[in-house]
């Protein structure tokens, strides 16, 4: 019989030696790869929880990316803003200083300057932030504004900025041997004691338009305010002339929304300085004569004026006509409670109740005119906010919905026709609860604007007497994508459950018009040697720099950046939240899926001792024999 030796690979002592080795093969694994298991049933039964919590890390780092981008977007666009403000800084500036020098280009160094500094807005205008344009809305791959040169001197096809300027001048009537628009009628056979000055149409919005008359002239003298259709102002000398001293001054509203005043004087002194007229000395002392040099005094003084303050005027509103613009125009409204002939003016009531200046709009306390959105409520009185009493005027009501609208051009109201003006073309629209009582003031059931570009419709230009939309022939300055809002024109999801908007247009209120005033300020050339040259540019420099000033009401650059701000503080916050939740997240994961690398080379030395020990066991036990315990020599 023979006797085996002892085995040992299917004793529970082997087995134990076997799991040692195991143990020791995992726990190098999981030394090398920090990972518990390299299979999903070696991570437990945490592991169903850590792949959802990986998911939802994924999304977090995915926020992340998309708030350092729009960060970045955001920070482009401040600087190019803050580059804005700086440069029509220093054109507003330059505007508002004096003397304004014409060189032999017929322009100021100021003038001159601001060309370059155009070409600065419009490459600012331009910025890129990666690869999207930032002002173009949510256009991003088209740039926000044309090129300089398309700006202001057009295509071969479509006019420029210079030409609508020029197309607009002769409109209004400005220039040598202009009236503004006006007709001065002297004295005749029949009046020859009158001058009479007349708007040349009713319904144009071009030229100086009469808006009131004031005098001290004595001797009997009347003059009557601005009525009729077209509006006129008569100036009839009494049976004696005017005393020395006694003084007649008309008042104009300019196409640019501000106004102008021609005042004379009555003197004795031969050749009467500027601004008067002779009295026709004794023996005659004939109201006639005096009122035929009132007729010279006039047409010299109104001539100027359109050859100094009303070409400016006229450039302003062109470039308010090319950069964006709208107006919406009614028909001609007559003051039914006084003389049939006489239109409305500002000073006219609403009130359809009996009295000389008064107009049948039948507005009753709770109707409302709903403006872009707004309402304004009629009250019967103690109007407050966005109300009106029943009794307002006209210019109140006008005054109320420009309040609303923001423009930067007050709308008017002129020969019995109220004209609405809006920075915003596109965007104005007015109804009324009372569609028969905003009937009464000259518009339909719905009021909408004229949209920019503007050009001068009719020839000659001389005597047009209407602006039409005419994109097919003037350049679009602007070339990216318009919206109602801006901001909305580029959203992001920065988290689950909230989303920011940090778009911009470069046709925004507040920088449209930093470049409308630094391009028209650039555009405008005179004669180096003209005589009221001088007073041209001083006229435009004064509006430039006004233009260039925030308005109060009107969106500022700063306005622009309180968003972005606002967008900013959304992000850093929710940014905040999402690193918390990571770290949470990203320790549920750790626990679950990783190990102490540490712990794991302890436990190694010890699983290392307990099998060198057992293998030290298993050689002892396995050179046992039986002879070995059998005794010696038996």
């Amino acid at each position: 019989m023979s006797i085996n030796s002892v085995g040992f690979g299917g004793t529970l002592f082997g087995q134990a030696v076997q799991n040692l080795n195991t143990q020791l093969t995992n726990l190098s694994t999981q030394l090398a790869s920090g990972e518990k298991s390299t299979t999903y049933s070696g991570m437990g039964v945490g592991e169903g929880f850590a792949i959802a919590a990986r998911s939802q890390l994924a999304s977090i780092s995915a926020f992340g990316d998309t708030i350092t981008n729009v960060n970045t977007t955001i920070g482009v666009a401040n600087t190019a803003l803050q580059s804005l403000s700086q440069i029509t800084g220093q054109v507003q500036s330059a505007a508002a200083s004096t003397p304004q020098n014409i060189n032999n280009t017929g322009q100021t160094i100021a003038q001159q300057n601001a060309q370059t500094e155009l070409s600065s807005i419009v490459g600012i205008l331009n910025t890129q932030a990666g690869d999207r344009f930032v002002f173009s809305g949510s256009a991003i791959n088209t740039p926000s504004v044309a090129s300089v040169d398309n700006i202001m001197n057009g295509t071969s096809t479509q006019a420029g900025l210079k030409q609508v300027i020029a197309e607009r001048a002769q409109a209004d009537g400005t220039g040598t041997g202009g009236l503004g628009r006006l007709v001065i009628t002297p004295p005749s056979v029949a009046s020859p004691n009158t001058v009479s000055v007349a708007e040349d149409s009713a319904v144009s919005p071009f030229g100086l338009k009469l808006s009131s008359v004031s005098s001290s002239l004595s001797g009997g003298a009347v003059v009557t305010p601005p009525s009729g259709s077209p509006p006129a102002v008569s100036i009839t000398l009494g049976a004696t002339n005017p005393s020395p001293g006694d003084q007649v001054s008309l008042t104009f509203n300019l196409p640019d929304g501000t106004t102008a005043s021609v005042q004379l004087t009555a003197t004795t002194t031969n050749p009467p300085p500027s601004g008067s007229f002779l009295i026709d000395p004794p023996p005659a002392s004939s109201p006639a004569t005096t009122a035929t040099n009132l007729n010279a005094a006039l047409n010299t003084a109104i001539g100027k004026l359109a050859n100094t303050t009303l070409v400016a005027a006229s450039a302003v509103e062109a470039g308010h006509n090319f950069f964006d613009s709208g107006t919406a125009t009614g028909s001609a409204v007559n003051n039914h409670a006084g003389p049939p002939s006489a239109p409305i003016t500002g000073a006219t009531a609403l009130s359809g109740l009996a009295g000389t200046n008064s107009i049948s709009t039948n507005f009753a306390p709770g109707d409302t005119i709903t403006v872009n959105g707004t309402p304004i409520t009629f009250v019967a009185s103690g109007a407050t906010g966005n109300q009106l009493n029943v009794t307002d005027s006209v210019q109140t009501l006008l005054s109320k919905i420009d309040s609303i609208t923001g423009t930067s051009t007050s709308s008017t109201v002129s020969g019995g026709v109220i004209t609405l003006h809006t920075d915003n073309a596109a965007g104005l629209n007015v109804t009324s609860s009372n569609s028969a009582a905003l009937a009464a003031l000259g518009f339909g059931p719905t009021v909408t604007a004229v949209q920019s570009p503007l050009r001068v419709s009719g020839s000659p230009l001389s005597s047009a007497t209407s602006l039409v939309n005419d994109p097919a022939h003037t350049v679009a300055w602007y070339t990216g994508n318009s919206g109602a809002n801006p901001r909305a024109s580029s959203t992001a999801r920065i988290d689950p459950s909230i989303t920011v908007q940090y778009g911009a247009q470069a046709n925004e209120q507040a920088i449209r018009s930093q470049l409308e005033g630094v391009a028209v300020f650039a555009a405008v050339t005179t004669s180096p040697t003209g005589t009221n040259s001088a007073a041209q540019v001083a006229a435009l420099s004064v509006r430039t720099a006004t233009n260039l000033t925030p308005q109060p009401g009107q969106q500022t650059i700063s306005d622009i950046q309180t968003d972005f701000a606002a967008a900013q503080g959304i992000m850093k916050d929710a940014s905040a939240r999402q690193t918390q939740t990571q770290t949470q997240l990203q320790n549920v994961v750790d626990q679950t899926e990783t190990v102490s690398t540490q712990e794991v080379a302890s436990q190694i030395l010890a699983l290392q001792t307990a099998l060198s020990a057992s293998y030290q066991t298993t050689s002892m036990l396995s050179s046992l024999t039986l002879t070995k315990f059998l005794p010696i020599g038996g």
